[in-house]
């Protein structure tokens, strides 16, 4: 009766996992993306592109404007003059004019906001989207994404990187089926920057939204550098105090 049990159990659980694993297999390969919170330049940069390509649609509405000062180095003068484009004041959230009714009409389903995607998705989901646009004639926007297929965001970058197309290759499913999927992604029109300069414009962004989805991080850290020095200290302090106590005591 135990066997029989185990057996029902082990048949469930790979019911359950099969399904799992398909799908994480059907996931392509991301890219790592190298996040350095304390590169102030990549962090301003990150919030000029950002507040110049990603604001109109996308907001961040759990991040106010002031609350940039202190991870980005910037007075509330230098963040008016150059993030700022709007009516919007100092204290006020990075929020866009747009409705979420509207966008949902304009382009099927309101642009996500950007407060907590790489929090959900990660940085490297993230960074490895944004690379990954390419001609598709058959969508509306006229693009798709490898990593988002069918994505309804439009390639506003298609500028800067350039334009892609898809390169395919043959695979053979376990049940010998096979298909065509994407291999890799080549570029047949060059953009505004090289590569390397557009891969420096995508990392700076996904600094900024790492900084945006966990603004405390920075300063939890600093506080984690004080507080670990205080327990060293203490902790020698103490030691001390327990030499001189016991040397009273054994003599």
């Amino acid at each position: 009766m135990k066997k029989k049990t185990a057996i029902v159990l082990a048949v469930l659980v790979g019911l359950l996992l099969a399904p799992a694993a398909g799908a994480a297999g059907d996931q392509p390969q991301l890219e790592h993306v190298n996040i350095n919170l304390h590169n102030r330049p990549a962090l301003q940069r990150g919030a000029r592109d950002f507040a110049n390509y990603c604001l109109s649609c996308h907001q961040a509405k759990y991040m106010r404007y002031k609350q940039l000062e202190p991870g980005l180095g910037l007075t509330d003068k230098q963040i008016e003059d150059n993030l700022i484009f709007t009516g919007a004041k100092i204290w006020d959230p990075m929020t866009v004019a747009m409705t979420r009714k509207d966008a949902a009409n304009w382009f099927g389903k309101a642009p996500p906001d950007l407060s907590d995607e790489v929090r959900i998705r990660g940085a490297d989901w993230v960074y490895t989207y944004i690379k990954s646009f390419y001609l598709d004639p058959s969508q509306k926007t006229g693009v798709n994404n490898a990593v988002f297929p069918k994505v309804a965001m439009p390639d506003v970058f298609w500028h800067l990187q350039g334009l892609q197309k898809p390169v395919y290759k043959t695979v053979t499913d376990s049940d010998g089926t096979k298909e065509k999927v994407i291999d890799h992604l080549k570029l047949v029109k060059k953009g505004s920057l090289t590569p390397k300069q557009f891969d420096r414009f995508d990392r700076d962004l996904v600094t900024f939204l790492t900084y945006v989805s966990r603004p405390e991080k920075m300063e939890s850290a600093r506080l984690g550098a004080w507080v670990i020095g205080f327990l060293i200290f203490f902790a020698a302090l103490a030691w001390l105090l327990k030499r001189e106590y016991w040397k009273s005591i054994d003599h």
